[in-house]
């Protein structure tokens, strides 16, 4: 079994770490990555208009070290590789609902 995931984006906000009761801490950011295609018919490139779509990641990370260097050092719009496992998770969020949470476990 494999859940590996390799991203290449902009971060979207500085960092923050939170601390969960009981549990260690994490720093969390998010992470634009970008697709571009080209409409229209032409099969040579020309004419045709270029279509961009923008998806936002969740990073998380809980590794010590890597965890505190995130935090120190990714700010807003660095461009950063990340690697890491698809998690989904789940959340009550503060309306009593449940929610679904997918994140980068970086």
């Amino acid at each position: 079994a494999m859940n590996r995931v390799q991203l290449l984006g902009r971060v979207g906000q500085d960092p923050i770490m939170r601390q969960v009761e009981g549990k260690n801490p994490v720093t969390i950011f998010s992470l634009a990555t970008n697709e571009m295609w080209r409409t229209g018919d032409s099969e040579e490139g020309q004419g045709g208009d270029i279509s961009q779509k923008t998806t936002w990641h969740r990073i998380s990370v809980f590794r010590p070290g890597l965890r505190d260097v995130t935090y120190q050092y990714v700010r807003k719009g660095s461009r950063i590789f990340v690697e890491g496992k698809l998690d989904y998770g789940e959340y009550t969020d503060k309306n009593n609902v449940r929610r679904q949470a997918t994140t980068i476990i970086a």
